[in-house]
């Protein structure tokens, strides 16, 4: 293709969701609740984990530092509350780019926590009388520099070869935000190898990541009822485990675990991925555990309605904890 009789660039239209003013301001008021509650959960759970003298074993500040990165890709990818009110909704070329890099960041340092987590508990449930020996503070600033140092290869890995491509002609993005099978469907020269690379940096790496905890936490089930016999208690202890590990790694897999052009820009598993979960993992995995809800209740400010009202639902939710 001849790029000198291509426009470049500037800026992507993002389509966002149907055009109906009914809808848009649906959409309007349902992300402006969904980004509130998230940002309330978590920042409630890191201040929590921070002040709380009951809260700094390993498990709890690996549990801070996922709440931070949930929050930041809330931040990063939800979409401007304000444009969805607006007909035409653009992003600057080099804001998408921002937006892909901190996108992808966060799920690499999340990816490495989450491998983290399940060793934490593999020692919690397998090697109790050693747990404070083994998950010293030593070990556990090495996992958090750790997984942000991967996290950031994993991402420019990428993020190098895609900034350098030619945009050209056709910028319209399917989706609310910036995704990277998308925009890379927007570049005007032969991308095949490129998307080989992503496949297996992000979907290949997402599926074996995937698997490797879900026999991580076979082996503990199995260890524990071997050793002591108290199944049904590791099982409710991993559970909220699993299906953190499940919303995260689910769409992962089906977004870059095959070819690009067959990738049909479901925004759904989009939205589900990057503003859904950030929601629901603090009332999963963290507002769950008694010892945190507990915590919260006896901190040293006193506890809003707010805070009251998800103790409340997550209680509820959770009447067999």
């Amino acid at each position: 293709m001849d790029l000198k009789n291509q426009s470049v660039v500037a800026e992507f239209i993002l389509l966002g969701f149907p055009r109906p003013w009914e809808l848009q301001i649906f959409f309007f008021v349902t992300f402006s609740l969904i980004y509130g509650g998230t940002l309330t959960e978590n920042i409630l759970i890191m201040v929590t984990v921070t002040f709380s003298s009951t809260l700094h074993s390993a498990m709890y500040l690996l549990l801070r530092s996922l709440s931070f990165l949930n929050m930041c890709l809330s931040t990063v990818t939800t979409p401007n509350i304000a444009d969805l009110l607006t007909a035409h909704k653009t992003i600057f070329l080099w804001g998408c780019m921002a937006q892909m890099f901190f996108m992808h960041f966060s799920g690499g340092v999340e990816m490495t926590l989450l491998q983290a987590m399940a060793f934490d508990r593999y020692v919690a449930l397998c090697k109790p009388l050693r747990y404070r020996t083994i998950m010293s503070h030593r070990l556990l600033s090495g996992f958090v520099i750790l997984s942000w140092i991967i996290g950031f290869i994993h991402n420019m890995s990428q993020m190098v070869l895609t900034m350098n491509l030619p945009f050209c002609g056709h910028s319209v993005v399917d989706n609310i935000f910036c995704h990277l099978p998308l925009v890379i469907k927007l570049v005007c020269i032969e991308t095949y190898t490129l998307e080989l690379f992503i496949i297996a940096d992000s979907g290949l790496l997402s599926f074996i990541c995937f698997i490797r905890l879900l026999v991580s936490y076979t082996v503990i089930l199995v260890t524990v009822q071997r050793s002591s016999g108290g199944l049904s208690k590791a099982l409710s202890t991993l559970s909220a485990h699993i299906i953190v590990v499940t919303l995260f790694f689910g769409p992962c897999i089906f977004i870059y675990a095959w070819p690009f052009n067959s990738f049909s820009g479901n925004k759904i598993l989009a939205v589900f991925y990057t503003v859904i979960t950030p929601l629901l993992n603090p009332l999963i995995y963290t507002l769950r555990n008694q010892k945190i809800q507990e915590a919260i209740m006896l901190a040293p400010y006193r506890p809003s309605r707010l805070q009251h009202y998800i103790i409340n639902i997550t209680q509820i939710l959770c009447k067999d904890n």
